[in-house]
């Protein structure tokens, strides 16, 4: 059982960070024994606006250079309907039989079932027939819908956001979640978040990973934010492996916080580094992220994107 809501908002509200490390890597060790810590080689591809050709070109250099899939973006504000994504995944399939197909993100998907006059449960269906393996939570952002996140999960409720993971856990599908944090939110808006993944996936068991990432405002286009520090990272990581501790996996965050933080974040609850990242947004190597591994204390190991090792190194 996670810790309770109150005495996540004391790990919020307390100083003692070194203390907080170490409930979360308690944590850890219970649910990784094992004393590894695991990594991905992956490309995301934006597959609604590269052509065919282009995506296969993508996939094929990922998979020379040691992948065993890809995540592929739609668009959330995209005209493309269903037909579109059952050709573009039933021809990667063909093409690609043993790479894994992870991605569209829940407002992706509810925009290509409203699109296409479907049911969220019909659409998920045709896509997973189609070759779609696992669904994206990157878009997430905070599910407290008081929360204003056009730029993340756009027009979208968190009921609807939670209904497509719901559904697709239903259908055997697995996906990842997320939080996008420090645009602005309460510690208890945090926590309706936690608990809303803790949940659904005491119902349907069907998350492998949950992933904090601490907003960047730059990025986003946006002012008046200042962005979230280490501490904070480090915090809201801790408190997220305390309470989620019905979900196997916390992936650091690379993108936004680099390689020392990510290091000292193995020792706060955290047992993945993410992923080697093929499409220029990194320079982070492989051996990069091994060595971080090893330096705090663990062995690296390559994963899939359904969590399950491929090798140790």
């Amino acid at each position: 059982m996670g810790i309770s809501r109150e005495q996540a908002l004391d790990c919020f509200n307390s100083d003692d960070l070194i203390g907080i490390g170490m409930e979360a890597d308690a944590i850890r060790r219970e649910l990784h024994p094992e004393g590894v810590v695991s990594y991905a080689i992956d490309r995301k591809i934006d597959c609604a606006s590269a052509s065919f050709d282009a995506v296969c070109e993508l996939i094929r250099e990922t998979v020379e250079i040691g992948g065993s899939g890809v995540t592929l973006r739609g668009t959330a504000d995209s005209d493309k309907k269903i037909e579109w994504y059952e050709q573009l995944f039933s021809g990667l399939r063909e093409q690609f039989p043993a790479v894994w197909l992870h991605g569209l993100s829940a407002s992706e998907i509810l925009t290509v079932a409203e699109g296409s006059g479907l049911t969220i449960r019909d659409t998920i269906s045709r896509l997973r027939d189609a070759g779609l393996g696992s669904i994206s939570g990157e878009d997430a952002g905070i599910l407290d819908d008081a929360v204003q996140q056009e730029k993340t999960r756009g027009k979208w409720s968190a009921p609807g956001w939670a209904e497509v993971h719901r559904e697709a856990h239903q259908l055997g599908i697995n996906t990842t979640a997320s939080m996008t944090f420090g645009a602005g939110e309460s510690f208890e808006q945090r926590l309706n978040h936690l608990d809303l993944i803790r949940q659904l996936q005491e119902e349907t068991g069907g998350f492998t990973a949950f992933a904090p990432v601490s907003f960047q405002p730059r990025k986003a286009g946006m002012s008046g934010f200042e962005e979230a520090t280490a501490v904070e990272y480090l915090k809201m990581l801790a408190i997220s492996r305390m309470v989620l501790d019905n979900i196997a996996n916390i992936q650091t965050d690379l993108e936004t916080q680099g390689l020392k933080v990510l290091q000292m974040a193995l020792r706060f609850g955290g047992n993945d580094v993410g992923s080697v990242r093929l499409d220029g947004s990194d320079d982070t190597t492989e051996e990069d992220l091994r060595r971080v591994i090893r330096g705090a204390g663990f062995k690296p190991v390559q994963r899939d994107t359904l969590y399950r090792t491929m090798f140790l190194s």
